[in-house]
């Protein structure tokens, strides 16, 4: 388990990218006491809290991956042919990524931004699969530029020229 300080970067399985913004415990009516991750995540809009517990945070919280593993990233976003011609129904397709997308693991995320923008190539999205394409897009995009130290616009140019956009 990796433990936090406050000002470090992570990525909540659920929420995506943020801060550790603070650790206190909480008492509760039992009389049981819990210490927390205060987590401030930059989503479009308003950023939110979201409150971690330190115990089992591991199946929730991981680092930003590192600098060595961006390439890994880059990798799998070059992939031009699909591994599969996909026959599946949208809504099949679509809830395969959601569970990939929920895994927070960083190539999967790149696998489904891939994937998706392929299939975009060919054909219309679903609006269901336009939305999963926008936030694996910002999960990426925040990720990565965190885990190279650039700024966001530059990450967006790199997949542009990837994707051909």
């Amino acid at each position: 388990m990796h433990h936090f300080k406050v000002g470090d970067n992570a990525v909540h399985l659920s929420h995506g990218v943020g801060v550790v913004k603070g650790i206190e415990e909480r008492t509760f009516s039992s009389g049981g006491k819990q210490r927390f991750y205060i987590l401030e995540i930059h989503d479009s809009g308003a950023p939110k809290k979201v409150f971690v517990p330190i115990d089992g945070s591991g199946q929730r919280l991981r680092p930003i991956i590192k600098k060595k593993e961006v390439e890994e990233v880059y990798k799998i976003l070059r992939k031009k042919k699909p591994n599969e011609v996909d026959h599946q129904t949208w809504n099949r397709r679509y809830r395969e990524y959601m569970e990939k997308i929920h895994t927070g693991q960083v190539q999967e995320i790149a696998e489904v931004l891939r994937a998706l923008f392929l299939l975009k190539h060919d054909k219309d999205l679903s609006f269901g699969e336009r939305k999963l394409l926008d936030q694996a897009k910002s999960l990426l995009v925040k990720e990565l530029s965190l885990a190279q130290n650039v700024e966001e616009k530059e990450v967006e140019k790199e997949l542009e020229t990837i994707f051909g956009t």
